[in-house]
């Protein structure tokens, strides 16, 4: 298992990278396939962001879908153990969704939580969070907005998967093609527990 450690305004040393291979050396233990680990270390200068100072973000990779997750503190060391605290338990709860899958008890996507936010809840789009933007993605300026453009790679998946799929990434949506419908799709998380959903639908034009 390959761990890149990089930094974004800031040069990890020796001694923290060999930190970060110490304490994600194992995580290959929850049965997930991964074959490379990226760790990115980021810092903010704000002194009025002590409290947030390192914010350290990791993405693992290998023949499943990808899984993430990140965490901010006073400093790099505290920053990491909490990442890596919030992907272990994304770890897990992927290992026990793939058991449940294989003894045929994983729910379908008409009974996920995503499903059952039909379009009776698609007047509620004002609830959709202000989505995160890719740091590391392309930017441009198009008039007065500024555009940032990533493309990923993916397959088609049901909406039961593509809920499983936001909670592995720690994002508030995740966009996807509908295996049922076809249709680019979006699942999104709604206050409380709940999930929304949003399909988009092409019309010809004049």
């Amino acid at each position: 298992m390959q761990v890149v450690v990089r930094g974004r305004g800031i040069d990890p040393s020796a001694r923290f990278r060999t930190v970060v291979q110490n304490r994600l050396a194992r995580i290959d233990r929850f049965g997930v396939p991964v074959d490379s680990v990226d760790v990115e270390v980021t810092l903010e200068p704000n002194p009025r962001q002590a409290e947030r100072a390192a914010k350290v973000e990791i993405s693992v990779h290998g023949s499943g879908p990808a899984i993430r997750a990140e965490a901010a503190a006073r400093d790099k060391g505290e920053a990491l153990e909490l990442a890596a605290d919030h992907l272990e338990e994304r770890l897990r709860r992927h290992t026990e969704r793939r058991r449940v899958s294989k003894h045929g008890k994983q729910l379908n996507g008409a009974s996920s939580p995503a499903a059952r936010s039909t379009a009776a809840n698609h007047d509620e789009i004002d609830e959709i969070p202000d989505y995160p933007v890719p740091e590391d993605s392309a930017v441009y300026v198009a008039g007065p907005v500024v555009v940032r453009d990533k493309t990923h790679a993916s397959h088609p998946m049901t909406v039961a998967e593509a809920v499983d799929a936001l909670e592995l990434v720690d994002h508030d949506f995740f966009l996807f093609l509908d295996t049922d419908t076809n249709k680019p799709s979006v699942v999104y998380r709604r206050r409380g527990f709940d999930y929304g959903l949003i399909r988009l639908e092409a019309t010809a034009t004049d």
